[in-house]
């Protein structure tokens, strides 16, 4: 699937691109206590999207890297739609 065909409220969505830039972590309250998360900038061919990466991910990965997302889900924040993955998804580091 292309980035630009990606939609608020989509379930399983697997997309790949590169990672053109990564927030500063920070720190927020989830239900599951406190967690680190960064949004970092995703883009295809076709379009941008954003990607919530939380705790170790964060460390995982970084501006330049290919990336594949697999079972991913999208929602919109603060009037943007992101895509982020779930328990059930999967995020891993393709080469070039």
């Amino acid at each position: 699937m292309k980035i630009s065909e990606v939609k608020e409220g989509m379930n399983d969505v697997s997309i790949s691109g590169e990672i053109t830039e990564i927030s500063e972590p920070r720190e927020v309250l989830t239900r599951f206590g406190n967690s680190s998360v960064a949004t970092a900038k995703v883009k295809d061919e076709d379009g941008v999207i954003s990607l919530s990466l939380w705790g170790k991910q964060i460390s995982m990965f970084k501006v330049g890297d290919r990336i594949e997302i697999t079972g991913g889900y999208t929602k919109s924040f603060r009037g943007e739609v992101q895509i982020n993955v779930g328990k059930s998804g999967s995020i891993k580091k393709i080469e070039n």
